[in-house]
């Protein structure tokens, strides 16, 4: 159990694609980013607390049984990988374009992120609570659901106790110890 306090902080991580493309647009992108991410979350060993996935970007919060630069290397590094695999199957040769690296030594060709993420330590249950509310309203503000509970790349249904079937990716709330009050 994941008791959220100064000694023991949740991230929230803030991961954008490059130039702001909208990579994240198809449900085949986006399920190959939920399940990206549950492979992070098993060879980096974090919990996964919430999640939203928005056409150019996502909000992620996990507890950090690593230092954060790990933790974000893992979710960037396994959800860059398998997205721009499927972009090289399935020939999306102006997709590709569009990841390409400038004149960059660098040992790939492509690039899914921005180079600057944001993480942010979160040492209360009050802060833990204003994120998830956050991210699971980002899709209402957005302009792409009326309800947060109608996205189905959130942990929104999950958090509402209102599970999918097929949920696409299985979130760890039930993992974090809350305080009596």
């Amino acid at each position: 159990m994941f008791t959220v306090s100064k000694n023991a902080q949740a991230l929230y991580l803030t991961v954008v694609a490059k130039d702001r493309l909208p990579v994240f647009q198809s449900d085949a992108i986006k399920q190959i980013t939920c399940a990206a991410m549950d492979e992070a979350r098993k060879s980096c060993g974090f919990l996964l607390f919430a999640y939203v996935i928005m056409p150019d970007h996502l909000h992620v919060i996990t507890d950090s049984p690593r230092v954060p630069s790990e933790v974000l290397r893992f979710i960037k590094g396994t959800i860059g990988h398998r997205v721009i695999g499927y972009l090289k199957e399935k020939n999306y040769e102006s997709s590709l374009a569009k990841l390409r690296h400038g004149e960059q030594q660098r040992n790939y060709r492509y690039s899914l992120w921005e180079h600057d993420s944001n993480v942010f330590q979160i040492h209360s249950e009050g802060m833990l609570m204003q994120k998830v509310n956050y991210i699971h309203l980002n899709p209402v503000r957005a302009g792409l659901v009326e309800q947060m509970k109608d996205y189905r790349w959130s942990s929104a249904q999950s958090w509402l106790r209102c599970s999918l079937e097929d949920e696409p990716l299985s979130v760890d709330y039930d993992q974090i110890a809350w305080r009596t009050t």
